[in-house]
This record gives C-alpha cells, structure tokens and sequence, in this order.
C-alpha cells in the first residue's frame, strides 16, 4: 500500500466542524503550520511561510475532537496526506492539500493538559441470557451424537 505518512505540528486555525454521516460521526478543521528559522541578519527567530491544511477525524476520534480541540490550541497530527486539484466552472484551479487523521493531541512542549478516557459505549439493551450449562445436551440423532468427554479418574 503506498500511502503518504505524515505528521504535522500547528496551531488549530478554525473551529471543528461536526457532522453526523451514514458511516458515522465526521469531524474536521483547518491546521495552520508555520516554519521557524533563525534569521542571522536579525539575531531572532523569524516565521517562515504558513501552510494550511485541512484535517479529517472519523468515528470516536471525531467525537473526541469536538470535546477537546479549540481554536489557536497546538495540536500535534498524525495521518494519511492526500492533495487534491478541484476546477470549478469559471474559476481557476484549486489545490487542497487534507490530512485523514488517525492521530491528533495536544503539544506538550507548548503547554499542559488533562487527559480524560472517552465513555464506552452502553451496551446493547438486548442481552441473550447465559446458557445453562448443566442441561444434557438435546437428544440427536445416532450420526449426529455430540462425543461426550468421560470424567476424569480420581487421583488417590
């Protein structure tokens, strides 16, 4: 499988946008990444050009998304790069470039923050009660007789 691994650290630049889809819970955001470079003349660190990305999140991490992730937040993001070309009628072409996220957190090295597990999902409302084991098994036919394991010996 070729695919295009990345991982980008950058400042969240639009708020999540959530949606609830056939596949499941959908969530996205901009992700504005700034390189830094030292600039000699200067004697100071000095902001390079800004990339924008657009982040995808999928089922649970979408929804943990919404509950953690806020604009101007450093977030560090973890995922599959995909660039797209759009032409749209009377207009030039576009370029986008999304990452399917498969990872995102907070950087720790520009902050702290207070990790929460998730809620697990209740459990279906329909529970099939356990069998009883010490019922004998159903009589069946002679070619279809379940092999019964004899006891074990007594140890003396």
């Amino acid at each position: 499988m070729n695919e295009t691994v990345v991982c980008v650290v950058g400042n969240v630049a639009t708020p999540p946008v959530y949606r609830e889809l056939a596949a499941g819970p959908s969530a996205r955001f901009r992700l504005a990444v700034t390189s830094r470079y030292w600039d000699r003349e200067k004697s100071a660190w000095t902001d390079g050009h800004t990339n924008f990305f657009t982040v995808w999140a999928n089922r649970q991490l979408a929804v943990n998304v919404m509950a953690s992730v806020e604009v101007g937040q450093p977030v560090v993001v973890q995922g599959r790069l995909k660039v797209r070309t759009d032409q749209r009628e009377g207009q030039q072409s576009r370029t986008s470039a999304d990452i399917d996220a498969a990872a995102i957190g907070h950087d720790l090295a520009r902050g702290t923050a207070a990790f929460r597990r998730a809620a697990k999902p209740e459990a279906p409302t329909a529970v099939r009660p356990e069998p009883d084991w010490e019922t004998p098994p159903a009589a069946v036919p002679d070619g279809d007789r379940v092999q019964q394991h004899p006891e074990p010996a007594a140890v003396t």
